[in-house]
């Protein structure tokens, strides 16, 4: 397709994704203008600003691929919006009880003091979906764009210019269809990505520019939940249980959590760190054995389910933040690596890193100057706000565990003491994917992690990934091009086939990849990306690091409503 024919939008700032980062910075970015201006009719000097501001989400509306296990710190939110409570943010409700179960497999044993990362006395339970809707509905001024997934930066010699949507209307040949349109080129003086973990167009500019040079590997986990109704009375408000224990075994890292939401909802599920050892482990699966413990399944008698959903969590923290800055760009939330994986928590420290930026934005758009050596002071600001203060005191936890669950817990006690350095400062980190153990060598203890030979399902709590993806409203035009990337299918249906099993059947919850018979023998990589969830676990987990997701089409993906 000819360049000119690709429509173009010239904004001044242009927000990438509409979750808690790329929200809040819109929003602060909006404040600080009507201060600016406000001061600047009063005193009569400087020159007042109407810089466009524009926010592009993927999903089908704002919070469509919302999903957090969700009990919220309000710091950055009463910093944005002070009056938060009483101007109706739908938060479930306030933290009221707090506990924290180690798990075996028949048998629960309550800490009996909660361990001070895990306390969440001042914090509320909340849908993620829900707050970052009413966040859009506060961002007047401000012109957001659901339905349009951001698919490749523009670059100018050093520089990023704005970013590029996708087309709409290719089939799965790649030929256009009666309804095709073009993709829009969106360019912008600033453009923020805020696209959560492994952003598409992050990951693109870290690759290009280096941006990682110096700094830690990324890790990862997934967050797999479920939401159920539970009957009418049954749930105590508040209520907020982290388990660790069954049913991983001691050298994955991972736990559960269970939340009481509003409406008798409840709110549960299963965090696994994606550095495991077993390629055999199916983490769905592993979820869905937690459902079963005698501690558990009565809290979900005579509940319905109502939602499912997944996420990749960035837990590498401060040591793996790539550089989140380069001329014409800002990068925030997770997609720079800003949780606290100790905390389990990401929504407040994101919300911050968008309102920093926000700051940096409005400076260098008065400035006149948005080169990579004036956007610099955001790195440099974020570090030194309460947000990087309370990254920098977790720095070593995820790394701390790669031991197994006992170092792992003696490392979190001596981080705790010494301010986050721990036995040694830093600890070594390597990608998650490269500790699977090839099944030809060896694998000892690989039973140990699967669980349950046969999977049975004929339970009423315990689902498929079938009926989990329905759950999760996700919904793909089916003929549109793969959104996830095989470089090589040859490599699965042989060589990972022998060295793995073909782990990309397991580490999946949503049933996207298979192996399916081929003619004349042998089988074949078949991948169902309607199915898709979005959580890039593939791209993660994958051994040989050859799948590469990209967004689909606009507007396809799960449908996040009670999440």
């Amino acid at each position: 397709m000819a360049e000119e024919a690709r429509d173009s939008l010239e904004v001044d700032v242009l927000f990438v994704g509409g979750g808690p980062a790329g929200l809040a910075g819109a929003i602060r970015l909006r404040q600080l203008i009507r201060a600016h201006n406000e001061r600047a009719r009063r005193e009569g000097s400087g020159r007042a600003l109407e810089p466009s501001i524009a926010l592009l989400d993927k999903g089908r509306e704002i919070g469509s691929h919302a999903i957090s296990g969700a009990v919220l710190d309000p710091r950055a939110l009463r910093e944005l919006c002070p009056g938060f409570e009483v101007e109706g943010c739908p938060l479930e409700g306030p933290v009221t009880d707090d506990a924290v179960w180690f798990l075996t497999g028949k048998r629960k044993f309550p800490l009996p003091i909660v361990p001070p990362p895990l306390r969440n006395h001042g914090n509320y339970v909340a849908s993620l979906g829900k707050v970052v809707r009413w966040l859009a509905a506060k961002a007047e001024g401000i012109d957001l764009f659901p339905g349009f997934a951001a698919v490749e930066p523009l670059i100018e010699g050093e520089r990023v210019v704005g970013v590029r949507t996708g087309d709409r209307g290719i089939d799965r040949q790649g030929r256009r269809k009666t309804n095709f349109e073009p993709g829009i080129d969106i360019r912008a003086k600033v453009t923020v990505l805020a696209e959560g973990p492994l952003g598409t167009l992050t990951k693109v500019l870290v690759d290009r520019f280096r941006l990682d040079a110096g700094r830690q590997p990324q890790v990862y986990s997934i967050g797999i939940k479920e939401v159920w109704e539970c009957p009418k009375g049954s749930l105590p408000p508040g209520r907020v249980i982290h388990t660790m224990g069954f049913p991983l075994d001691a050298l994955t890292f991972g736990g559960a959590f269970i939340y009481s939401m509003g409406e008798d909802l409840l709110d549960i599920g299963l965090v696994i760190g994606l550095d495991y050892r077993d390629p055999r482990l199916d983490l769905h699966h592993q979820f869905q054995r937690l459902k079963t413990h005698p501690a558990i399944r009565p809290m979900l008698r005579g509940a319905r389910i109502l939602g499912y959903g997944a996420k990749a969590i960035p837990e590498g923290g401060y040591y793996s933040m790539p550089r989140p800055y380069l001329s014409g760009c800002l990068i925030a939330g997770d997609s720079a690596s800003m949780l606290n994986a100790m905390r389990l928590k990401g929504i407040h420290t994101s919300m911050k890193a968008g309102m920093i930026a926000a700051e940096v934005v409005l400076e260098a758009l008065l400035a006149g100057d948005t080169s990579a050596e004036f956007l610099a002071r955001y790195e440099e600001r974020f570090r030194a706000s309460w947000a990087g203060r309370e990254l920098w005191r977790v720095r070593n936890f995820h790394a701390g565990f790669s031991g197994g669950l006992l170092p792992g817990l003696l490392h979190a006690g001596v981080q705790m003491a010494t301010g986050g350095r721990g036995l040694r400062d830093p600890l070594p980190v390597e990608p998650g994917h490269l500790k699977l153990r090839p099944l030809t060598g060896g694998n000892d203890g690989a039973a140990a992690g699967t669980g349950d030979v046969v999977r049975r399902y004929d339970d009423s709590l315990l689902l498929d990934k079938l009926t989990d993806v329905y759950h999760s409203g996700t919904k793909h035009d089916e003929d549109q091009p793969a959104h996830l990337l095989v470089r090589d299918t040859t490599i699965c249906e042989n060589r990972c086939t022998a060295e793995y099993g073909n782990p990309c059947q397991h580490f999946c919850p949503a049933a996207v990849y298979e192996m399916v018979p081929k003619e004349g023998g042998g089988r074949r990589l078949q991948i169902n990306a309607s199915n898709c969830v979005h959580c890039k676990t593939c791209d993660i987990m994958d051994p040989y690091q050859i799948i590469t997701w990209v967004p689909p089409e606009g507007g396809g993906g799960p449908e996040y409503v009670k999440l």
